[in-house]
Formats: structure tokens, sequence, C-alpha cells
């Protein structure tokens, strides 16, 4: 259950998800790319996917600042939210809020002030599904997204980009996806909400993207569509896609995206 493993989460520390990841070797892509700039250690950056998913988020945030940064740190809560909205959808909103609760604890909350103007009360509006119907939750989700949307608005960002970085951010947690003797179901969930933030972020920019190379866009939007499908539902199947398979796809929508990075 998602709501048990937060109660573990909560009461064990990060160190307790680390542990629960059972991290091997990073392969040299994801484990050489430099540490984010101005971070305070992991905490800072705010994911504790262990070694695998501390890289790929090193890799999202790595040299970005200003208003850039702000566009990652909001568009890597959203992901949170995104997949929210999906576990929802399936009349789950109590576990739908724990998702939401952890993107607070674990993006939101250690480095607050780099949110910009987020209504972040809006967000934790979302964080508690418990007695909830599904249409209430999703109501409280959609208050929540709007809220991250309309911080981004006044951003002077590149979308292809900030898409690219949550395609790395995907791509780094699900290395913890697939152990030898369990599946970890708390990084499918994450790595999928990461993936579904990389689309959100190239459709919000499609209308500069498209005018800029129509034929590119395109291209990057059905790589990114194909990404999001090794994700085949939104709670961890026995089998889930295997790990070389993601990063294959998460090659050709970076290569689908190169025109505009």
């Amino acid at each position: 259950m998602i709501a048990w493993k937060l109660k573990l989460w909560r009461s064990a520390g990060a160190a307790a998800l680390v542990g629960l990841s059972a991290c091997g070797p990073s392969p040299a892509p994801v484990a050489e790319a430099p540490a984010p700039a101005g971070a305070s250690g992991e905490a800072a950056i705010g994911e504790s996917g262990g070694e695998h998913g501390e890289a790929g988020v090193s890799l999202a945030y790595a040299g970005v600042e200003g208003d850039a940064r702000t566009g990652v740190r909001l568009q890597h809560l959203k992901g949170y939210l995104l997949i929210a909205e999906r576990i929802n959808e399936g009349d789950r909103p109590e576990d739908a809020g724990v998702l939401v609760s952890q993107g607070l604890l674990e993006v939101y909350d250690p480095a607050a002030a780099e949110f910009g103007a987020l209504n972040a009360d809006k967000v934790r509006g979302a964080a508690d599904g418990a007695g909830l119907t599904r249409a209430q939750m999703a109501r409280k989700i959609h208050e929540a997204t709007a809220a991250i949307d309309s911080a981004r608005a006044p951003l002077a960002l590149n979308h292809a980009d900030l898409a690219a970085r949550m395609v790395d951010l995907s791509t780094g947690l699900y290395q913890s996806v697939n152990q030898a003797d369990f599946v970890d179901p708390i990084e499918y969930q994450h790595s999928l909400g990461a993936a579904l933030s990389a689309r959100d972020a190239l459709v919000a920019g499609e209308a500069a993207l498209r005018r800029e190379n129509p034929a590119a866009y395109d291209e990057a939007i059905g790589e990114i569509n194909r990404l999001i499908e090794l994700w085949p539902q939104a709670t961890a199947p026995t089998t889930p896609t295997p790990y070389p398979d993601v990063l294959r796809q998460s090659s050709r929508v970076r290569l689908a995206l190169s025109p505009f990075l």
C-alpha cells in the first residue's frame, strides 16, 4: 500500500527509501552527471530515490539558475500531481493524496524558496484524500495543478529543455524500479509522474515550439507519448518494462528535442 510506504518514509526518513531501493551501480551517462549548483546535498534537491534517483535529479537540475531553475522545481512537483490524478481516476483518492504528500515532502519542503509565486496552500489542499470522493479529490488536484501553471506562466522558459530535464529525471528514477527480488512501486510511480510532467512541459510550450519547428515538435511529442506507454498502468505491474527499454526511448525523446536545445 502506498499509504504504508509513506508512513515508513516519515518514520525512517530518506535513508529508509534508499535502503528499500537497494541500488546497484549507475550506468555511466547518469552517474557522471554533475551536481546541481547551489544544492546542499540531495535533501536540497528533493528526491530520495537512492543512488540512481539522486543521479537523475542531479541531471535534471544541473546548470540551471533563475527562471529555469524555478521552472524545474515547479515541473518536478507537478509530476506528483499528474500521477496522483491517474491514481484518483481509479477511485483511490486517499492514495492520490499520499502521492501529493510525497511531492511536498521530497520536492517542495526542502527548497520552498525556489518555487517563485507558487501558492503552495493549493498543493497542500490535495495532500489528504481521506474521506473524499473521487470527484472531490479531482477538484483539489485541479486547483493544485492550476496553481503550478499560474506560477510557471510568467517565467522565461525553454519548454523543450524543461521537458528534456523531466525525461532525465524519469529515466534516473526508473533505474530503481526493477530490483533483483522485488519491484519498487514508489519509484515506478514517481518515474511515471516525471514522464507525464515532461509531456506537460512540452504541451505548455507548444505554440512557440511549433512556430520554431512544427515537424520537430510533432516528432518530439510522439516520442514522449511512446515513452509514457512504457508504463502500462498507474501502479507497478508484476513485471514492469525493463530499464534498458526506457533508457532507449528516453534517448529517442532527447534526439527529437535536440532542434530546440
